[in-house]
């Protein structure tokens, strides 16, 4: 990646008095909040010219300013075979198999779906993420939203923000949820198991509408529509109503295969089948949907040759 980041902004009139890190994420959506107050916390990002805290208060007119170091040791560009469902000079739309991490981090610095973004569109180096949209768990196979130029960045984040990208999945999951219905709870982390999410009452808000599409022998064949992203979010929703993912190896309940025969899967059987949205420079809808692959396939086959 390039070395430096440099940035400017001015909190508009408009603006009412909120904290520093939530006024700055509103004003640079293609950051994330963690990485937002990363700056601030660094001194990297400056309130009219001073060293701030995420909690401090900004105010209408307030200058904000990044001058942030966007190199990391993890950071390098890896000849990684991809997927590539959409491209164009400004938008990739890239198939993620499960397996593959999407951002280096802590036990994966390398090896990721942003390292084979920098090898396969090396402008890519230059932008945050590597231009990537959003996310998927490791073990969620499908389809994500990966921005060539800083301004698709921007004009993508900012659609992502307003929920008016379409973002569909499927999945198998045990029990046999309504025909149709809305999870509207909200979702944080687990109070002391730390690499799981949970239903919270303080958490984010978070909306996940469904569809069943066919049911047997006590599994339902799933459809799913995000209002919002959070963590896990299908996974954390469908375990809070009693319905959890097949193969799921956090959010399960259950212990034991209830049903006879169920093939192996080292997953979640979970799959982000089609994406929606806002070309970032024509403007035009561009719509994207993928099949799943091939385990995720196989269970579905098996599963439609079970007695209703």
């Amino acid at each position: 990646m390039s070395d430096r980041l440099i940035r400017t902004a001015i909190l508009p009139t408009s603006a009412g008095i909120e904290r520093v890190d939530q006024a700055a994420a509103k004003l640079f959506p293609e950051f994330s909040r963690a990485q937002i107050q990363a700056w601030i916390r660094s001194g990297e990002l400056l309130i009219d010219g001073q060293v701030a805290k995420p909690k401090d208060k900004a105010t209408p007119g307030t200058r904000i300013e990044i001058d942030a170091n966007l190199a990391f040791e993890s950071d390098r560009a890896e000849d990684i075979p991809l997927q590539i469902c959409f491209e164009d000079d400004s938008v990739l739309i890239v198939n993620k198999p499960p397996g593959l991490v999407v951002h280096p981090g802590a036990g994966n610095p390398s090896g990721t779906l942003m390292n084979a973004l920098m090898h396969y569109a090396p402008k890519t180096q230059q932008l945050p993420r590597a231009g990537i949209i959003h996310r998927l768990d490791k073990d969620t196979s499908g389809l994500l939203m990966v921005a060539k130029t800083l301004s698709a960045m921007t004009h993508m984040s900012r659609q992502l923000a307003d929920r008016t990208i379409k973002r569909e999945y499927e999945a198998l999951v045990y029990g046999v949820p309504p025909i149709r219905g809305s999870i509207d709870e909200p979702i944080g982390r687990h109070p002391t198991q730390r690499t799981r999410m949970a239903v919270r009452r303080e958490g984010r808000s978070a909306t996940t509408n469904y569809w069943r599409l066919e049911a047997r022998a006590g599994l339902a064949l799933m459809k799913f529509s995000l209002v919002t992203g959070r963590t896990h979010q299908i996974r954390v929703h469908m375990e809070h109503i009693g319905n959890p993912l097949v193969g799921d190896p956090v959010y399960r309940k259950r212990r034991g295969s209830p049903v006879q025969g169920l093939p192996p899967l080292t997953r979640q059987a979970l799959h982000a089948r089609r994406i929606e949205l806002m070309h970032p420079v024509s403007n035009a809808p561009l719509a994207i949907k993928v099949p799943a692959p091939q385990d995720f396939q196989a269970l579905v086959e098996w599963f439609r040759t079970l007695d209703d």
